[in-house]
């Protein structure tokens, strides 16, 4: 195979490739783009806000390490979600009866059904389960968005160096001899022949 066919093989696989690594960049875009903008737009409709820096709630142990960093912010991305959801709603769900398990205060109250605080435990529970399941899904959704930015970033650098190498490569097939075999083998005499 000449030399110059080679290169102009390997650079017009280099550009298809390029256009693959720019496509995918940009999905990977319009996909962060997505997770973020959603996510923002669900949390804020939900108003959550964060207690406030010296609120009594920041002072546990198990609560103040954890959400300090946002006292007084309105919830609106996935990091915050998840503090909020597993230092502030797991911790008060732990505090209550049963350990906030909903399927211990839901069978404790089936069996006890006249008994009306546990009946407003159950609600409780429910409540207080849900929205934390809810904010998790937020922080999954908000993960996947940033996986998907990372990516973009590295799809279109990668696109980038490719379409170095194919300019590199076209460049190659301009300089190289037509006449030039991409592999030539020499014949070596035999040894002890002249």
């Amino acid at each position: 195979m000449q030399r110059k066919v080679f290169d102009v093989l390997a650079s017009a696989g280099g550009a298809l490739v390029t256009v693959v690594l720019v496509v995918a960049g940009a999905l990977l875009m319009v996909g962060y783009s997505f997770a973020n903008s959603n996510v923002h737009n669900q949390l804020a409709q939900q108003q959550i806000f964060v207690p406030a820096l010296g609120s009594s709630e920041l002072a546990s142990p198990q609560i103040g390490p954890y959400l300090n960093q946002y006292a007084g912010q309105q919830v609106l991305t996935g990091p915050q979600a998840e503090a909020y959801a597993n230092h502030f709603i797991a911790v008060h769900l732990s505090e209550m009866p049963y350990g906030g398990v909903y399927s211990k205060v839901s069978a404790a109250a089936r069996a006890n059904p006249t008994d009306a605080k546990l009946q407003a435990e159950v609600q409780t529970v429910f409540q207080g389960t849900t929205l934390r399941g809810l904010l998790l899904e937020a922080y999954a959704f908000w993960t996947f968005g940033q996986i998907a930015l990372w990516a973009g970033i590295a799809s279109f650098i990668l696109a980038f160096l490719m379409a170095l190498l194919t300019g590199f490569g076209i460049w190659h097939a301009r300089r190289v001899p037509a006449e030039e075999e991409l592999l030539t083998t020499r014949h070596e005499p035999a040894l002890g022949t002249a």
